[in-house]
């Protein structure tokens, strides 16, 4: 048995915490190789280290990792095949210890010139009068902290490819941007090749050979519509009744305006010279009304395959499901919408539609909490409604618990559904996204892959000490994680 050196200076560090900083560095092909165990940093963090498993061949090592000259995490020291793991994480605390000890905190890689630099999204571009209310607000109270942090982070390996990012996301465009960076650190999560040098669609991902293609589409506000209540003042609570009537036509009609745009755009994606061939997703998120996520998600499934279920249970308590087939849905001046968006002409080129109500701002936070970021005196509280994995279950299953470091974790893929096309002209590879839940139409019936935990809904309490927010001024305005 190795005994391990004295050396105060080095931290272990959760799982969470050295994800968001290095989730954005990792190679597309890193979890088949090896597999970390630890996570150890400096006191300081200027320098990381984590202790592998070769996953080929059975022997140990480690990594050391800091910051570039653009701030972004990535390799500095490695070694391998070191036969016991006590050794090899002796081993990593030396260099640790050795690197930190040079008080440096950057490690220029010498290729600067070569990367495309990355996103700072909270130097204001645009004066303040022109801000997006939640924009505003993440400089107004400290409650956004942990979000800004991991945003800050990941933003330095971003690439804005049409230049435009920062200014939309700080106007009007911060939802859909917001949900721009909610996809990106979900497809970095899942370790998918990210290729970003074209303007559209939004991200074109790979791994093992296999290709996808995928565009960013948000369900917004009516044009012109008169001006709801903001969710960062009090929220806009919906009744049963009111959100029965808005699921029975105005939300899967506000679903087919969105994705039946981006089918007829031209140039069409599956169009383009780098995606013929590939399978085209829409990932969609619903932000037409503060909170609608909160409530929408039936009507995606609906609209999608143009059916609606009706349960019942017989005598011995079984569930029965009968699908019901939706032929239109209803505008207020008597207009009708096709239901059955994958029935459409031209639909069979769009292999899926990813879709997640969970792509906002406090996803953000909360996985920015459980890193360690923001204050430790904090509270913040998540509830909702998740799958019900009983058979015989016709209802979701409530929950309730605190987010904080070590009592709760939480992944990016959390939350998100992919609904396959039945009739896809090229069909997505299922093992790229093995993380998410997933649906299929075989049948007339709805066929669906479902995680441990899959939220369907939720809202996020995030609670401050008072002498904290009172002491909150501009002079505060900045990242300081």
């Amino acid at each position: 048995m190795n005994e391990a050196p004295t050396m105060a200076n080095i931290k272990e560090l959760s799982q969470e915490r050295f994800n968001a900083f290095v989730d954005w560095t990792r190679g597309s092909m890193t979890g088949d190789f090896i597999k970390e165990l630890e996570w150890y940093a400096d006191e300081s963090e200027y320098v990381f280290g984590v202790l592998t498993l070769d996953l080929v061949d059975d022997d140990f090592g480690y990594i050391l990792l800091s910051r570039d000259e653009e701030g972004r995490y990535r390799c500095i020291d490695v070694e391998t095949s070191l036969i016991d793991v006590d050794l090899a994480r002796n081993r990593l605390k030396e260099a640790l210890n050795q690197q930190s000890k040079t008080g440096e905190k950057t490690f220029p890689q010498g290729d600067a010139d070569k990367l495309k630099a990355g996103v700072d999204l909270f130097t204001p571009l645009i004066p303040e009068q022109r801000w997006h209310p939640t924009f505003k607000t993440m400089f107004d109270y400290p409650h956004w902290q942990p979000a800004m942090s991991i945003m800050s982070e990941m933003m330095r390996h971003f690439v804005d490819v049409d230049g435009h990012f920062v200014k939309e996301f700080q106007s009007n465009g911060f939802d859909a941007r917001c949900w721009e960076l909610y996809l990106y650190a979900y497809f970095k999560e899942e370790q998918l090749g990210m290729d970003r040098d074209y303007h559209a669609p939004d991200f074109m991902l790979g791994k093992y050979g296999k290709k996808v293609a995928i565009e960013a589409v948000t369900i917004n506000p009516t044009e012109n519509q008169k001006p709801l209540q903001h969710s960062t003042e009090k929220p806009i609570l919906r009744t049963d009744e009111e959100i029965r009537l808005l699921l029975k036509n105005h939300v899967p009609i506000k679903f087919s305006g969105a994705l039946t745009a981006k089918l007829h755009k031209k140039p069409a994606y599956w169009e383009l010279d780098h995606v013929k061939g590939l399978p085209v997703v829409f990932a969609l998120a619903d932000f037409h009304e503060p909170q609608s996520m909160t409530w929408s998600f039936p009507a995606i499934l609906e609209y999608l395959y143009g059916i609606t279920q009706e349960f019942s249970h017989d005598e011995a308590g079984q569930l029965t499901i009968n699908p019901l087939k939706i032929d239109f849905y209803t505008k207020e001046n008597g207009a009708r919408v096709q239901a059955g968006f994958f029935f459409l002409p031209a639909a069979e080129n769009v292999a899926a539609v990813l879709f997640s109500n969970s792509g906002t701002l406090s996803k953000f936070n909360r996985m920015g909490r459980l890193a360690g970021f923001g204050d430790d005196k904090s509270i913040m509280h998540r509830s909702g409604v998740c799958h019900n994995h009983d058979p015989n279950a016709a209802l979701p299953l409530p929950f309730y618990f605190e987010i904080a470091p070590g009592k709760t974790t939480e992944t990016w893929a959390e939350g998100l559904s992919m609904f396959h096309n039945p009739n896809a002209k090229y069909p997505v590879p299922r093992e790229l996204f093995p993380s998410i839940a997933h649906h299929e139409f075989r049948d007339g019936q709805i066929y669906s892959s479902i995680p441990e935990f899959h939220p369907y809904t939720s809202v996020t309490i995030h609670l401050l000490p008072e002498e904290q927010v009172s002491a909150w001024t501009k002079s505060d305005r900045e990242v300081k994680e």
